[in-house]
């Protein structure tokens, strides 16, 4: 019996959230694996983890305080994961994705296809229109459509994400020092160096409509103290942070440049073009 951690991490969307342990439950168990659920409670106060212990009970809650996010919360309920048991694979899920019929069994496959050497994403559409692309895989700032066989990516969004034991050995955890955005980039990006493909999955395998399309720190219709304020919060555009994953990733002449011109958005946010 193999088995499978899904790591997970929740705010305050009661509702989201059940409806996703929902659509996970639909699909187990697996044939031929023992799954566990490992969700990080980041301070919610809407009573997300008091319905998840009626309805869900085998879910392991583990607590936060409202400061982690969700790179620092999915980080927390990954080391209550390995410090429990030693998995096969780990399965990230975002609690706003909901799964399609047969998602796990297609990411399994995927897997065992690259010889469970691999990081397999999963690719999520609107809720409304699966010929919408939300969220997935990517080349740079390209989001890839995917069809019916696997293709190659450099680093992905972490709403569907499976990670075999050969990856963890070799990558570890997210990195912990990116609080909310980041981690999944990054830790694309850091297996990519240590020669590991991420691959995306075969068709949609999830659901998961796109946030604001134009975030409070650049929009040109908050003040300079909103702006500046959600400029420097976890789900703003925090500079420090953005710092470390381009001079990790793209040197520090692009860091460098980065942090200017975003500080200079802020200021400024007409002289980029954008929806409002």
């Amino acid at each position: 019996m193999q088995t499978i951690a899904v790591l997970m991490t929740v705010h305050n969307r009661k509702k989201e959230t059940i409806n996703c342990l929902k659509y996970l439950y639909a699909q187990l168990p697996v044939n031929g694996f023992e799954t566990d659920i490992y969700m990080t409670d980041d301070g919610c106060t809407d009573g997300t983890a008091e319905a998840i212990q009626e309805k869900f009970p085998a879910v392991c809650i583990i607590q936060g305080d409202g400061t982690l996010y969700w790179n620092q919360g999915m980080y927390k309920a990954w080391l209550k994961a390995r410090t429990t048991k030693d998995y096969d694979f780990y399965l990230w899920l975002n609690d706003d994705t909901t799964l399609n019929p047969e998602a796990i069994n297609t990411l399994l496959a995927c897997s065992y296809l690259y010889q469970n050497r691999s990081i397999i994403v999963g690719t999520t559409s609107t809720t409304n229109n699966k010929l919408i692309v939300t969220y997935g895989g990517r080349m740079k700032n390209r989001l890839i459509i995917p069809n019916s066989l696997p293709q190659k990516c450099d680093l992905f969004n972490g709403n569907i994400v499976l990670i075999p034991r050969h990856v963890f050995n070799l990558i570890g955890m997210n990195d912990s020092q990116f609080k909310h955005a980041l981690g999944d980039f990054d830790y694309g990006l850091r297996a990519k160096k240590k020669g590991i493909t991420s691959i995306i999955a075969p068709g949609i395998l999830g659901k998961c409509d796109l946030h604001n399309s134009l975030p409070a720190w650049c929009n040109p219709r908050k003040t300079l103290k909103q702006r500046w304020k959600a400029f420097r919060t976890p789900l703003g555009h925090n500079p420090e942070e953005f710092f470390v994953y381009e001079y990790r990733h793209h040197g520090i002449l692009s860091a460098c440049i980065h942090y200017f011109t975003n500080h200079l958005r802020v200021i400024f946010p007409k002289l980029w073009k954008g929806r409002i």
